[in-house]
């Protein structure tokens, strides 16, 4: 069962995208092939360009997106004319070579920005950035490639330097890993009690097709003696047969392998053996029935204000998440997670990384609820994810919760002034 929630986050920012925190890579040189505008009357120059590639995390997994930073140091070429260049007439491009375990390139570019260029002089140190996708585990390699200099100013001239004998040296090197596939098995049950020794039909989905499962009753979080084997067909589905004979179960798991695993099995599913002792002689057998209900999450709000930042400054944009209550009435043996991802935040002309936003959960049990509710590590959440609260299986879980976090977007010093946002998406499962 999943349940989702969306919030909005927005936060506005005074700023030209400029070189992400984060370490920068080493500086390297490199022999470049600059060709200056066709006015100015000079012929093309050989030189030597200082740069250096950064990333903002040189540890990713397989499907994350990494920020790159392109910062040209000492760029071979200079103003070719005698007239000065005003500030902010300068836009770079550019690439970045990868190699190892993931070739290709990727396309960079930085702000409108720089300061005043007398004539002949040298051209001031400029960043671009751009972000590209892992696509294999591995090491990769970033070394700087091509970069070309735009001005605007009387003319729209380009600048384009090439390296001379690509790819030019190695300046970073991020480790990737192939991080851990979302687990979407799941099973149902035919029916939810029964009396000991009767049979109940499991019925599976999204196991890996052709995998012997293990169906097996669990009493609170230990295993019984009563188990079955089945085999998922081509697309991963199954239906067997378990004989529930413990009479202190509780519920039933599916797994493929030797043992339980959460990585690669289903479950628990609430199951009770029903009482059919005996009523004695001159005694009436009372019953009654608790309802079981369902798990559920609601949000105070869909919409999240941070704290605006400064242009040229960036830093901490800070802010709440919107309450999030969870009602697990379910009543059986498993216990709840709730994660959140993130999407880029989007704004005029350049985005802030998922990467950059982080948080601290905090998570509060009601008085009476069976179940703890844990919070989530602070950290991370980007893209790919990160967990808000938990509870854990148990032989009886359930109760209400209060979930809540700090938030905290890094954003970068020259980001381009304007009202950014991005979607956090809320998972409960």
């Amino acid at each position: 069962m999943s349940l989702f929630g969306a919030t909005a986050l927005a936060v506005t920012a005074g700023g030209a995208l400029a070189c992400p925190a984060g370490a920068a890579g080493t500086n390297v040189d490199f022999a470049t092939h600059c060709i200056p505008p066709a006015v100015a009357g000079i012929p093309p120059i050989d030189g030597t360009t200082t740069a250096n590639v950064s990333v903002d995390n040189a540890s990713p997994k397989v499907g994350d997106t990494v920020t790159v930073t392109y910062t040209v140091v000492t760029a071979a070429a200079s103003n070719p004319t005698d007239l000065a260049l005003p500030a902010d007439i300068m836009t770079p491009t550019g690439k970045v070579a990868l190699g190892g375990a993931q070739a290709g390139d990727v396309t960079v570019a930085g702000p409108k920005k720089n300061p005043p260029v007398p004539g002949k002089a040298a051209f001031p140190s400029f960043s671009m950035t751009g972000t590209f996708t892992v696509t294999k585990p591995g090491q990769i390699t970033l070394s700087p490639g091509d970069y070309n200099i735009h001005t605007s100013y009387i003319l729209e001239l380009d600048t384009p330097c090439t390296v001379t004998n690509p790819p030019a040296p190695v300046s970073e090197t991020v480790t990737a890993t192939s991080g851990t596939p979302a687990n979407t098995r799941a099973i149902s049950l035919s029916s939810a009690s029964g009396n000991a020794g009767a049979g109940v039909t499991v019925s599976g989905s999204n196991f890996t097709p052709g995998a012997t499962v293990t169906l097996a009753g669990r009493s609170g979080d230990k295993q019984t003696a009563d188990t079955a084997t089945v085999t998922a067909n081509a697309q991963g589905s199954f239906s067997g047969s378990l004989v529930v004979n413990d009479k202190t179960t509780t519920g039933i798991v599916a797994y493929e392998g030797g043992s339980w695993s959460a990585d690669k099995g289903a479950g628990p599913a609430a199951y009770v053996v029903n009482d059919t002792t005996p009523v004695p002689p001159g005694s009436q057998k009372l019953t009654t029935t608790v309802k079981a209900g369902t798990l559920s999450m609601s949000q105070a709000g869909d919409s999240v204000a941070l704290s605006s930042v400064d242009f040229g400054q960036g830093g901490a944009s800070t802010g709440k998440l919107q309450t999030v209550t969870v009602k697990d009435f379910r009543g059986g043996p498993a216990g709840w997670s709730l994660t959140g991802k993130i999407t880029d935040f989007s704004g005029p002309g350049a985005k802030i990384d998922a990467g950059r936003l982080s948080w601290t959960p905090v998570c509060a049990t009601k008085a009476g609820s069976p179940s703890t509710c844990k919070a989530g590590s602070a950290g991370t959440v980007g893209g790919s994810g990160a967990t808000l609260a938990s509870t854990s299986d148990g032989t009886l879980t359930g109760g209400e919760f209060t979930v809540d976090a700090g938030l905290s977007l890094d954003v970068p010093a020259f980001t381009p002034p304007g009202s950014y946002s991005g979607v956090l998406t809320l998972t409960l499962t």
